[in-house]
């Protein structure tokens, strides 16, 4: 299989089929459910002292790099905890707001690159994200959790071929052009992209303006920002890597 077929992936002629009402990959809906379900444990069967055990050993926490005997277990949380806090919520709200987030960009790169793909795409995001985090955050005592950062990864990825034009090609039986997916942009074919640079510049945007208005304020806006911002760069280069091992 060539690069270029590898790249139009989707090509199936559906056009005498019915389209189902709900059409989200399975793996999207797990991940949602498997998030809702540690929440709902985490609300109706922990008491306080059991939340605050699970922050300590399941949240990210950068100052353990700096202060590791401070906190039960030293630093080796610090091997699974980049990306175990990503299923773990402060609310409804932030749940409900990461949710929505990642039915819309999970979506797509779960179509594209099946649950492997999505599922490597993820964990880069929220370890990205949590390093991010930990460059501005040695010095003091932050807890991180939330799917953001991962979620900002499948972003980073997604933002590379949602915005691109469908390809095309001809059904040998029927004769009927049929569409072969999208390709992944290379870099000038993304900064070429008006809808794709826009996306991304005001999605960087918004996000570093949290971040500078909190310096500026100095006040904490809660937002874990810099793991938006660290996650979506890690998605946006790691898919590049991807596609190329599934041709």
């Amino acid at each position: 299989m060539s690069g270029d077929e590898n790249r139009q992936r989707g090509a199936k002629d559906t056009s005498d089929k019915p389209v189902p009402v709900f059409n989200v990959p399975i793996v999207v809906l797990g991940a949602i459910g498997f998030i809702v379900a540690v929440h709902l444990a985490t609300t109706l069967v922990l008491d306080g002292n059991g939340v605050f055990d699970l922050y300590v050993w399941l949240a990210f926490i950068p100052v353990r790099l700096t202060m590791p005997a401070e906190f039960p277990g030293g630093m080796w949380p610090l091997l699974w905890t980049p990306v175990t806090h990503a299923f773990l919520h402060g609310g409804w709200e932030h749940l409900a707001f990461n949710g929505a987030w990642l039915l819309v960009f999970g979506t797509p790169v779960a179509r594209r690159y099946g649950a492997p793909g999505f599922a490597m795409l993820f964990v880069v995001g929220a370890v990205a994200g949590a390093l991010a985090f930990a460059v501005t955050n040695l010095s003091t005592i932050a807890v991180v959790i939330g799917a953001s950062g991962a979620i900002s990864g499948l972003t980073g990825a997604a933002v590379r071929f949602v915005f691109q034009p469908a390809i095309f090609v001809r059904d040998p039986d029927s004769g009927r052009p049929v569409a072969a997916g999208r390709r992944l942009a290379n870099l000038k074919e993304f900064v070429a992209n008006r809808r794709a640079l826009v996306f991304t510049g005001v999605w960087l945007l918004i996000n570093l303006g949290i971040g500078v208005f909190a310096l500026v304020t100095k006040a904490d806006s809660g937002i874990a920002w810099q793991a938006h911002v660290g996650g979506f760069l890690a998605g946006f280069v790691a898919v590049a890597w991807l596609e190329r091992r599934l041709i």
